[in-house]
This record gives C-alpha cells, structure tokens and sequence, in this order.
C-alpha cells in the first residue's frame, strides 16, 4: 500500500518535470557562475535557451549529468551570443 502511494505523489506531469529541469539549469549555473539567478535567467531567454534548448531537447538532456548538461546549456548560450554579435 505505502509503494502505491507514493507513486501516486512522485508523478507529475510532463511539462512539470520539464519546468523544474530547466529551473534547474537556471539555478545551476547562477551558483556555477556566481551571478543572480534572474541575471542567468535573462541571459538565457535572450538566445532562447530555455525554449528551444532545454525544453526542446529535455528527453536527451535529462539522462546526462547536471554537470554535463550546466556546461552543454552554457556553451549554447555562449555560442548563441556569439552569433548574435556577428
């Protein structure tokens, strides 16, 4: 019975869990970096990362490790201000 019900409590829905992914991602790098997490926030709406990165490719993303996906995001964001510039 207790097994049922914690299924029950640890089952959310997908853009939930999708969300909090990125929330994630916001918040690690804001401590990776030293800067406030609405600075990494912005940042990161700016060339889209949240959108059409880590939402986007969530199913991959997921299954890595947090430090590998804070470095994979932080190169996209770096390489999209990049290209922004050019």
């Amino acid at each position: 019975m207790e097994k049922r019900h914690l299924e029950k409590l640890i089952r959310l829905p997908l853009e939930e869990l999708k969300l909090a992914f990125a929330a994630s991602c916001v918040e690690g790098i804001a401590r990776k970096t030293g800067k406030h997490y609405s600075e990494v926030y912005e940042r990161m709406s700016k060339v889209g990362a949240i959108e059409n990165y880590i939402l986007k490719n969530y199913d991959t993303l997921h299954t890595e490790s947090h430090e590998y996906v804070l470095e994979d995001v932080e190169e996209y964001i770096q390489n999209r201000e990049r290209s922004a510039t050019c």
